[in-house]
């Protein structure tokens, strides 16, 4: 508001003063070919009714005063403009500097963000290293212990066919004998140690599946997070790159 009512004054007072410097280039003028007039004169003649003073003519006194005041209310805008214009220099320096200090403040959060973006990254694509080899840990385990399993199979036909054959023995001779027994105790070690190990392979498995989750959670947020560093570092940060400089900002360029 201050600086529109100082323009509006300074328009005012230069339409003043250049009617002022309008009216004395006339004037000077106007004198200037009365001054090179002579009784040799060609262009001179009678003019009686200018003998006399105009009623709007202004005197000496008063015409000096108009022109004081003219120069005087010029030079008191002028002065005023100055110090406006050194106000507003001011505060856009003010202004710039506290952008520049934003954007220095700004680049900062973003270095140190970045950084933290790095760092997590880092420690991810590690952490993913090392389920990648539980993983395949893992995968050889289950191959081991389906491998176990199978090879319980062959004792496990062996001693039920010895039993099964055992069984057909005629009459007195189907005798509980420590062959017998030795075949069932054979054959509940082999049914346990059967059972042990499926239960090893489910248990195996799941932790396969657990893993394999863990994996592609792994994957999922190292593709977000360097999505995220990207857009800030290719992004974001070549943009402000080009960031207006000091004078500028202040209206200067």
């Amino acid at each position: 508001m201050q600086a529109s009512n100082q323009m509006r004054l300074n328009r005012d007072h230069k339409e003043i003063c250049e009617m002022d410097w309008s009216d004395k280039v006339e004037t000077y003028n106007i004198d200037d070919k009365c001054g090179r007039y002579n009784n040799q004169s060609t262009n001179i003649q009678f003019h009686p009714s200018s003998v006399k003073f105009e009623e709007s003519a202004s005197t000496p006194e008063t015409w000096a005063k108009f022109s004081h005041d003219n120069i005087y209310k010029a030079e008191r805008e002028k002065q005023a403009s100055v110090n406006l214009r050194a106000l507003i220099d001011n505060i856009l320096h003010d202004v710039s500097e506290d952008l520049r200090m934003q954007c220095a403040a700004v680049n900062e959060a973003f270095a140190k963000h970045l950084e933290e973006l790095d760092d997590t990254k880092h420690k991810l694509e590690h952490h993913l290293k090392k389920t990648l080899k539980e993983i395949g840990d893992q995968e050889a385990n289950i191959a081991a212990l389906k491998q176990a399993i199978k090879d319980k199979e062959a004792p496990m036909k062996v001693a039920q066919t010895r039993l099964y054959d055992r069984s057909f023995r005629p009459n007195v001779e189907l005798c509980r004998d420590a062959a017998q027994f030795r075949l069932i105790n054979e054959v509940e070690e082999l049914t346990e140690s059967i059972e042990s190990l499926k239960k090893k392979l489910l248990e195996a498995e799941q932790s396969l599946r657990n893993l394999e989750d863990t994996r592609m959670n792994l994957e999922k947020e190292i593709a977000v997070k360097t999505n995220s560093i990207f857009i800030d570092r290719q992004k974001c940060l070549a943009h402000r790159t080009r960031y207006p400089s000091t004078l500028k900002l202040a209206g200067y360029q």
